[in-house]
């Protein structure tokens, strides 16, 4: 049975609600980009955050400076504790070493679950050994820390990959926590089986991309994503109650208009479609 899902706007600041744990079910709240953090009484987990000026250090200069659209919402020490944080794949707005390096450092026990076909990398950008890395490949299941359950699925960041050991390079993940079942795709396209796999998860709500993608960016090396119309279809295909849209309003030339986002939401039929958005935050409860 689908958990309850509610809006609910946003009542100060980001660090001063991720202050305030729910009292049932988790909280959900969006980073930019493809970050969020899930949140119960019991555990705090942070998705693909990136919360610095990385990728604007790295391109300063070029065609594309990647100056942001938006600044972070919440800043490292404003995170509070955390027990977990999930990257998808290993560019840097997924796994940023501005935002993990301090990470790492302001919490010893902190565990990072990666794709395994990035253990190298991500122990660089992380700046940590190997045992606090919790590697997965597609199909596979963990339980990091207790009562936080995450199972790998495949994603295709323009197409399906595999490093020299068969590892898949992109994945989504399902977190299950509290009895709430989230979905984060990770960057991904269609790919056949697509829907099949995400139904077989059977998530409460899905965390998917609708910056789209083009042959132009792709030329230029920036892989692509599924459009709108793709994320509402791939949620409808597998069955997932709601859709939250992300991927958007970080960086001018690979974004989303949040006007086609709405527009579509109130016209997307018995699936729910919700634009992520940093002034509200969404609670889900599962049912008894």
């Amino acid at each position: 049975m689908p958990a309850d899902l509610a809006v609910v706007a946003a009542a100060g600041p980001l660090a001063a609600r991720l202050a305030r744990p729910p009292a049932a079910g988790i909280a959900l709240h969006w980073l930019g980009q493809a970050g969020f953090v899930l949140r119960s009484a019991r555990r705090t987990v942070v998705i693909d955050p990136y919360l610095s000026d990385s990728l604007a250090e790295k391109y300063r200069g070029s065609a594309r400076p990647h100056i942001r659209m938006m600044p972070p919402p919440v800043d490292i020490a404003g995170l509070g504790a955390v027990d977990l944080v999930l990257s998808t794949h290993q560019h840097t707005d997924h796994m940023d070493p501005g935002t993990l390096r301090p990470l790492a450092a302001r919490h010893p026990d902190l565990r990072f679950v990666v794709p395994r076909a990035a253990r190298a990398e991500a122990m660089t950008r992380t700046g940590t050994l190997e045992d606090r890395l919790v590697l997965l490949d597609a199909g596979e299941t963990a339980e990091p820390v207790a009562g936080v359950r995450i199972t790998a699925a495949r994603a295709a960041h323009e197409a399906l990959e595999r490093d020299a050991d068969g590892c898949h390079r992109f994945l989504g993940y399902l977190i299950e926590m509290e009895g709430v079942r989230v979905f984060h795709s990770g960057d991904t396209v269609p790919f056949e089986g697509q829907a099949e796999e995400v139904r077989a998860l059977a998530p409460d709500i899905a965390l998917l991309p609708v910056n789209g993608r083009s042959a132009g960016l792709l030329a230029a090396g920036v892989p692509g994503n599924l459009t709108l119309a793709e994320s509402v279809a791939l949620g409808a295909a597998a069955g997932v109650p709601a859709v939250v849209a992300h991927h958007y309003g970080l960086f001018d030339f690979n974004t989303a208009d949040p006007a086609d986002i709405d527009a579509l939401a109130a016209t997307a039929g018995p699936l729910r479609l919700l634009r992520a958005r940093t002034d509200r935050d969404l609670v889900l409860t599962a049912r008894p």
